[in-house]
């Protein structure tokens, strides 16, 4: 993928795009040359255009032009007012010198529909791609996955490790990896996979061994025990104690691992260690290229945990 079909927010920070943004000359190459830009969208007027701040001039991208529709249903208000503030990707349409301040039109739709036509069409089941979130529900994730296009990753498919809701691996605007699960071309709509980046259990549980005290998140209490996480893709089950309580950081004492059963048994040692921070940034065993199979279950393991991104297709 080239880069000018990153998610928003990815070019608009680097000094040759804040140079080109702010330069007429630049913005005229980038009009003939059909480029993709970014800058930040600064006000949204009362007809719903995007104003956006373009070094010392102003761009302006109407409302019939701040979105792509795959369906080619009508833009929402509220999706257009909440770029304010936000990088924004757009094409240059036209540059009127006529007057002592230039009036410069922009399009995020061109600039959406390319990068749906030349990259996010032609995405497949297994492939490895760049992310950001945009915003966070209890059931998942949105992330654009490329030029302000919209996919979604569903809580169950952030971690093999259950968390009850994504605020607990993610905050919104944060730039993450992600596999595409599924792309349905028809309606050109991609749900997305994470779990598969983070390591199989083998690969995680290698970080530790029986013997060690190590810090972890407790993620749930059940009658029968307490499910610590130890890594995003790990958690082990310690025995019942007094005063746990679900989202507080632990000490556990890593009693035994038991790769044929995938299991890891603990014991609590301080339910409550403040100081410990819960997990943000993925560390990825695979951040780039293309997956076509992901086995979880370490051999032999009476468990099989798998995902087959060959079957999606």
């Amino acid at each position: 993928m080239t880069e000018k079909y990153k998610p928003e927010g990815y070019l608009a920070e680097k000094p040759e795009m804040k140079e080109q943004v702010s330069s007429l000359a630049g913005l005229e190459y980038a009009a003939g040359a059909g480029s993709i830009l970014e800058s930040t969208a600064v006000l949204c007027d009362a007809k719903h255009n995007l104003i956006v701040e373009l070094g010392k001039y102003k761009g302006i991208i109407p409302r019939e032009e701040a979105s792509y529709s795959i369906d080619g249903s009508e833009t929402r208000d509220i999706a257009i007012i909440t770029r304010v503030g936000k990088p924004v990707c757009f094409k240059v349409l036209s540059i009127d010198k006529s007057s002592d301040e230039p009036y410069i039109i922009l399009s995020r739709r061109e600039a959406q529909a390319e990068c749906f036509e030349n990259y996010v069409s032609n995405l497949s089941p297994g492939d490895v791609i760049d992310a950001r979130v945009t915003h966070i529900e209890s059931f998942g994730c949105f992330c654009d996955v490329g030029c302000g296009i919209i996919s979604l990753l569903p809580v169950d498919c952030i971690s093999v490790s259950r968390i009850s809701n994504p605020k607990e691996r993610f905050c919104s605007g944060d730039f993450i990896k992600c596999a595409v699960k599924t792309n349905d071309r028809t309606t050109g709509r991609i749900s997305l996979t994470h779990k598969e980046l983070l390591g199989t259990w083998e690969e995680n549980a290698s970080l530790f061994s029986p013997g060690e005290t190590a810090a972890g998140i407790i993620r749930s209490i059940e009658p029968y025990g307490i499910f610590v996480e130890l890594m995003p893709n790990l958690a082990g089950l310690a025995e019942w104690c007094e005063g746990a309580e679900t989202g507080n950081a632990a000490a556990v004492y890593i009693k035994s691992i038991v790769p044929s059963k995938m299991k890891i048994k603990l014991v609590i040692i301080d339910s409550n260690v403040p100081s410990f921070p819960a997990f943000k940034k993925p560390e990825y065993v695979i951040d780039s290229g293309r997956i076509d199979r992901w086995v979880y279950s370490p051999p032999g393991c009476e468990k099989y945990i798998y995902t087959d991104f060959t079957e999606e297709t």
